[in-house]
């Protein structure tokens, strides 16, 4: 590379942010052992310090030359920035200290939480703030406390890490002048930064992600003012953007006034703008060449290959992860039963970091790192060898017809033949409460400590219960519990080749709740059916209808790490392929209602507005490709939550489903009025009350909700149900809040069968 030859310079590494549940899910433990009673505060915020200098120390000795800090959180680190701004809404005035941290993301007695939603196009949820014309004070010592605590270890790498005041406000519901609401957020910012450059720190780290939307640009005099005051203050601030490329925003962007910017150079054509606009002289370039989003190894011959593109234009950069690493697990090294071909291509947060490293060695001349790319290359070909095409697979997708994607009658020829039901008919999403007792189950199955017979019998035990419990309480379409499920994901992949599991791969989704993304490595296919036996026994115990389950093909792509080089569109048509085969066997088994999850649709959406036609074209096919095979009398259900809906409603309309359950509790009703605002005609469950929070809703909330939208759509049309699945919530919580539901339910008929009268 003309790097080696043309420049003297050392090349420094840098991270935008770490994984922060700890190694072996030390912060979920601690956070679910205070929300107990089970420990006390001390104890929380200890065991939070340690993984955070835990964290520190793998960067320190991996090398990393300035580390990020202050990332580091308890549940979310928009509300951490919320509390410290003083954007505490009125409601939470009573509770101070951790009361009101947690009040505010989980809700208490009956106050309700902040609005929950995903964090851009990632599967991490964030608390929207609420900006009001009152502010509390601004309070950063916990921030300023941990900066102290990261410079006693780390000296001068230590590079705070602020999120910015303009993506705070474009992500924030708020009730002022925009402008307005900008400069006094704006002025608490510079209190911060003043109080930093007290403490000596060579340079701050202020994410703007907001800068790769597709509405940038509006935003234009707001960055504008706030860069130009931050300025003033005489510390140098690297501008953080990721996710996406800066589009047409690039050229301004560059003009702000700060010390350096940093780009992804994973996602978007940011290389292409780069090198069309080329890179101000007088700015450091971070270069987020490191896949953050994902968890394979570099491949070396791409990626240098872009880092001689981008030293063309400039030398003046630092090599660093495209994003923070918090979205993908910490460490290969903890996985022992992962085929070695595909564990020796997996890179995590800590081979992340090594990797950094190795590309930093190599532009600065390094002779090893040429050994260590070469093996690289070694590894990335035995594992092609290890994972060839499927045949079977690619021959069934190129036979698809334009039939296969369809229905065999339309939406209002079908409901006739549907199952008939009472007004405001009650469900659930799916899951209910896991205990200890039925997580052990998993547990011992796995040490052999029981038979597969054994597991089954007490599954099926924890089914009738569930039937029992849900015909007492009189709801109309029933569900198993899906207590065999350790995920909506990983259930379904674990039954399906092409796909590999983790034992430690664990990413926080939000709070306490962490996922682990099952891994695509090859062609998908399903070698039997994988939930019709829980469906027989469910069914067998009651004459009210049970729902088939199943998580849709665009949700196992979304919250999955996938393939890099196999378009998601090919991968996502492979799984509709095998769901589309459950369909047919549940229908075979009786199943007159399917539900077919997606809540991670709209969450795979493209930040950039002309890129979601493609997107949600391949997307909605595979959904139509799962559901074309059901009966004309097979009712089809799906579910989303978290996602807004009024931009892409058209496309909600051609999933072609039966009954849409969407989360509304939390949004103010906001996704019901962008469904009615816009005529959708299909049946819709107004998801009624909050799962997330562990609030009993009362009756009358729920009758409140329901008549909002009866108000919106016609009877006829109106499902009741949660607005998710009752999986991380107790039995002492999810029975009486069903019970208030069901009530709340036959209030409604009563009035309605009265006035029909």
């Amino acid at each position: 590379m003309n790097w080696q030859k043309n420049t003297q310079n050392h090349l420094e590494t840098a991270t935008l942010g770490y994984p922060r549940i700890g190694k072996n899910r030390e912060l979920k433990k601690a956070l679910e052992a205070f929300w107990g009673g089970k420990s006390d505060a001390e104890t929380l915020i200890q065991t939070k310090h340690e993984v955070e200098f835990k964290n520190w120390e793998a960067q320190r000795k991996a090398g990393i030359d300035r580390i990020g800090i202050g990332d580091m959180s308890l549940y979310d680190q928009v509300l951490d920035w919320s509390i410290r701004l003083g954007i505490i809404p009125e409601r939470f005035a009573s509770f101070t200290g951790l009361e009101r941290y947690f009040a505010m993301a989980r809700g208490k007695d009956g106050i309700a939480a902040l609005e929950m939603t995903k964090w851009f196009d990632t599967n991490y949820h964030y608390l929207v703030p609420e900006i009001t014309e009152i502010l509390q004070p601004a309070d950063f010592n916990d921030f300023l406390e941990t900066v102290h605590r990261a410079q006693t270890l780390l000296g001068e790498r230590a590079i705070p890490i602020i999120l910015g005041p303009v993506t705070l406000l474009r992500l924030s519901r708020f009730e002022m002048n925009q402008e307005e609401a900008c400069k006094k957020l704006s002025d608490r910012y510079l209190l911060l930064l003043q109080e930093l450059k007290k403490m000596s720190i060579p340079e701050v780290q202020i994410h703007e992600p907001a800068l790769v939307l597709g509405d940038a640009a509006y935003f234009k005099p707001l960055y504008q003012s706030t860069y130009q005051s931050f300025s003033q203050i005489g510390l140098p601030i690297h501008l953080v953007t990721y996710f996406d490329d800066l589009g047409d925003t690039y050229p301004w962007v560059m003009e702000l006034p700060v010390a350096g910017i940093s780009l992804d150079f994973t996602r978007g054509r940011n290389l292409e703008l780069l090198q069309h606009h080329g890179f101000p002289a007088d700015k450091e370039l971070g270069v987020g060449i490191i896949d953050a989003r994902n968890i394979w190894k570099i491949r070396p011959d791409s990626i240098l290959s872009t880092l001689e593109a981008i030293s063309r234009v400039t030398t003046n950069l630092r090599i660093q992860p495209s994003a923070s690493l918090q979205f993908v697990p910490y460490d290969t090294q903890l996985e022992t039963k992962l085929p070695e071909p595909l564990l020796q291509v997996l890179s995590f947060a800590e081979q992340k970091l090594e990797e950094l490293k190795l590309l930093a060695n190599y532009l600065n001349g390094n002779p090893e790192a040429d050994k260590s790319l070469e093996f690289i290359r070694s590894q990335w070909q035995t594992f092609l060898q290890f994972s060839p095409v499927n045949q079977a697979v690619k021959e069934r997708l190129q036979n698809l017809t334009v039939k296969d994607f369809e229905r065999s009658l339309p939406y209002e020829q079908r409901q006739e033949r549907q199952p008939v039901l009472p007004l405001f008919p009650t469900t659930t999403i799916g899951s209910f409460p896991q205990t200890a007792e039925v997580r052990q189950l998993r547990v011992k199955l796995k040490k052999g400590e029981i038979s597969q017979a054994e597991y089954e019998a007490a599954i099926d035990a924890e089914i009738a219960k569930c039937i029992k419990f849900q015909e007492e309480a009189g709801l109309d379409v029933l569900v198993h519990g899906e207590f065999e499920r350790t995920d909506m994901v990983e259930f379904f992949a674990q039954q399906l080749s092409g796909f590999a599991f983790t034992e430690h791969g664990w990413v926080q989704s939000y709070g306490s709740r962490c996922v682990r993304p099952p891994i695509i490595y090859g062609d998908i296919a399903r070698t039997q059916p994988m939930t019709v036996r829980e469906f027989k026994v469910a069914q067998s115990l009651t004459n009210k209808i049970v729902k088939g389950m199943l998580t849709g093909p665009v949700t196992m792509i979304n919250w999955s790490f996938t393939r890099t080089d196999i378009p998601r569109s090919e991968q996502a048509m492979q799984i509709a392929l095998a769901l589309r085969d459950e369909v047919a066997d549940l229908e075979a088994a009786g199943a007159k209602i399917v539900q077919i999850d997606e809540p991670a649709l709209r969450e795979g959406l493209p930040l950039k507005p002309e890129r979601w036609d493609e997107y949600l074209s391949w997307a909605v096919d595979a959904f139509r490709l799962v559901a074309g095979i059901a009966k004309p009398e097979t009712q089809i259900h799906t579910h989303m939550c978290y996602s807004e809906f009024g931009d892409i409603i058209k496309h909600i309309e051609r999933l072609d489903a039966d009954v849409l359950s969407i989360e509304n509790s939390r949004s103010n009703n906001e996704t019901l009025f962008e469904i009615t605002n816009a005529g959708y005609k299909r049946q819709v469950g107004n998801g009624v009350y909050d799962v997330h929070s562990p609030a009993v809703p009362s009756t009358e909330q729920m009758v409140q909700q329901l008549k909002t939208g009866v108000a919106n759509l016609p009877v006829k049309q109106i499902w009741v149900n949660p607005d998710c699945g009752l999986k991380t919530r107790r039995w002492e919580e999810g029975i009486p809040s069903l019970k208030n539901m069901v009530e709340a339910a036959k209030i409604l008929r009563h009035e309605f069968n009265i006035n029909e009268k």
